[in-house]
């Protein structure tokens, strides 16, 4: 595989900006492929559908500016992998909730965003709670790597591996997009699993076998096997 470092040659550092993703949006014509903008706060951080994300001081919010000849559905899994194998990496067991959500015990602890420009550009935003402090009316369904380590991580750190896995995993996507989806399977905690997936305004229930090779949710719903798409859907385990 191609060993040269293509995420992380150049970081932009800012204290606050409304979202990564909006200034990256702003630079990525003209900004070196891998390009990265860390933010110490947001103040308009946005995940899937639009839904706020807090973003204080504490936590890890950044955009990667990617040009990938043909990107695809799958790029958004390189975030997750790279989240997990960074977790992993400070003792921390996570598990992908398809599509871009990584999850800790239970709890959701990072969020993967891509949005992007036809074939010029695709931004992938990630928000990882390092040492943030939590909302209270999220504190049964979000955690923290302070709260589950029991102490504070040196953000820089945190950083460092993140860019680190997520360099590795986009050579993987690019070279051996088979070997993605194998990795992929393995770290996604729902299949074999009852799910609730809301696309749009239909609700169903059913059990989610696997991640196709494009990169779409296989859910059976009463017999009958569906296919749901990045980006349509929400789920929830029920």
């Amino acid at each position: 595989m191609n060993d040269v470092k293509v995420i992380g040659k150049k970081i932009i550092r800012l204290e606050e900006v409304d979202s990564t993703n909006r200034y990256a949006k702003d630079i990525a014509p003209e900004a070196p492929e891998g390009t990265v903008v860390v933010a110490r706060r947001q103040s308009s951080g946005r995940g899937r559908l639009g839904r706020r994300w807090e973003s204080p001081e504490g936590g890890l919010w950044l955009s990667v500016i990617l040009k990938p000849e043909k990107p695809d559905l799958r790029l958004v899994f390189i975030g997750g992998l790279a989240v997990v194998d960074t977790l992993l990496d400070f003792g921390l067991q996570g598990g992908i909730k398809w599509p871009n959500d990584v999850w800790v015990n239970g709890k959701k602890i990072s969020g993967v965003l891509t949005e992007g420009k036809g074939n010029d550009y695709v931004l992938l935003g990630i928000g990882l709670n390092v040492n943030n402090p939590l909302p209270p009316e999220l504190s049964g369904s979000a955690t923290s790597m302070m709260l589950e380590i029991g102490r504070a991580v040196t953000l820089e750190r945190v950083l460092d591996k993140l860019l680190f896995h997520l360099d590795v995993w986009y050579t993987i996507y690019r070279e051996r997009p088979d070997l993605l989806m194998a990795r992929l399977r393995e770290r996604t905690f729902i299949l074999g699993r009852t799910v609730r997936v809301t696309e749009g305004e239909t609700t169903m229930i059913g059990r989610a076998l696997d991640v196709l090779d494009d990169g779409s949710l296989l859910l059976e719903v009463g017999g009958e096997l569906k296919r749901i798409l990045y980006g349509d859907v929400s789920l929830r385990p029920v």
